[in-house]
């Protein structure tokens, strides 16, 4: 399970990376919501401590428990159906012994190291219809679990971290050229359905979010209420912003003019107090920990090692465009975290459990005779 490791193949510079936005986020969520930053603090220090722990357990140790971790995952998701916390209309939380988390975040890790060994252990017929089938049952119940909560959001990355791993384990191009095919139509089939009266295939509020994504100024008003104030926020802040934590009577944040700003609209109080030049930087530091990531899967020594890297790195890649899409208005009102700056303990400390296991795959590279 634990083994010595060289200190030289320690990614210091991806760990900087995370500690550095997450402390950047920390800032920005005492500015949005000051009475939780203490909270997003510990979550910060139990995510990195559980980053440095994991990073010294052997990652092919914890693949042998694939299917225990499966159910666990599986057993989770059906507790938070049974028995979780109901907030503002969703349930996604479950308390266990005092604690309260929201198991969808951690699914997205476990799910990841359930397919790298799985996909592993099936590479040299993954493309074979019996296994492609058998991978997709598997990731049915799940996606069903979280998108019973509803969290719709959550679900769509699932699926896109899912069809990242397939991909990189090595699926032919010409099943995802055929796949496309019948998927992208039948995409652009579904979104004209759902937006049409009487629909019975989203819930209302979700539909009405795409509506108002699609007719901003008929929903201003309503439910573009907050993403119209979003993208004002941003646009006001210019290229330096108003200051941080600022006092200014027409600051979308000090007017209330966004519900919860610590969260989901994190971007847009970065935006308004730290301009455009703020906003560069947020993006900077997630697209740099995404690269890091890449760079230590192309290191792995093995396949599953490379697809624990790219799964990681999806979750950290999509999640932050679709989050920053939402607040600019390039995609419908989502509600999904930006990573690791909204406010959030199991986000958080779930980051870091996947960091935590990108520095394992690092600190075990390939060995260059083993491509003699």
């Amino acid at each position: 399970m634990l083994k010595r490791y060289s200190i030289k193949n320690f990614n210091f510079i991806l760990v900087l990376f995370a500690v550095a936005l997450s402390i950047y986020g920390v800032v920005i969520i005492g500015s949005a919501k000051a009475s939780v930053q203490n909270k997003q603090i510990a979550g910060l220090v139990l995510g990195v401590v559980a980053m440095l722990v994991i990073s010294l357990i052997d990652y092919s140790f914890v693949l042998k428990f694939y299917w225990i971790l499966y159910f666990i995952n599986i057993f989770l998701l059906l507790a938070v159906l049974f028995f979780g916390d109901d907030s503002k209309g969703a349930q996604r939380w479950i308390n266990i012994f005092g604690v309260r988390f929201q198991p969808s975040e951690l699914a997205k890790i476990i799910l990841i190291l359930f397919y790298a060994q799985y996909i592993m252990k099936h590479r040299e017929k993954l493309n074979s219809f019996r296994v492609i089938i058998k991978s997709v049952l598997l990731m049915v119940p799940p996606l069903i679990l979280v998108l019973k909560q509803p969290d719709l959001s959550t679900t769509i990355l699932i699926f896109v971290i899912f069809c990242v791993l397939l991909f990189i384990g090595g699926i032919s191009n010409k099943i995802i050229f055929g796949v496309l095919a019948v998927v992208v139509p039948i995409t652009v089939i579904l979104l004209v359905t759902v937006i049409q009266p009487d629909q019975k295939l989203i819930k209302d509020y979700q539909q009405t979010r795409i509506l108002a994504w699609l007719q901003p100024d008929k929903y201003s008003n309503t439910e573009g209420y907050q993403q119209q104030n979003s993208i004002i926020a941003i646009g006001s802040g210019q290229l330096t912003g108003k200051g941080y934590k600022n006092n200014e009577v027409g600051s979308v944040k000090n007017g209330n003019f966004i519900s919860e700003p610590q969260t989901d609209f994190i971007f847009a109080i970065v935006g308004e107090e730290l301009g455009f030049a703020g906003c560069m930087a947020v993006i900077f530091l997630e697209a740099c920990i995404v690269v890091q990531i890449i760079m230590t899967g192309r290191r792995a020594r093995d396949p599953a090692g490379m697809m624990i890297c790219a799964g990681v790195a999806a979750n950290v890649g999509f999640q932050s465009f679709m989050n920053i899409a939402v607040t600019t208005g390039l995609m419908p009102n989502t509600g999904i975290p930006l990573p690791f700056v909204s406010f959030g303990s199991t986000s958080l400390v779930s980051l870091f459990i996947g960091l935590g296991l990108v520095l394992n795959v690092g600190l075990q590279p390939l060995d260059p005779r083993d491509l003699r």
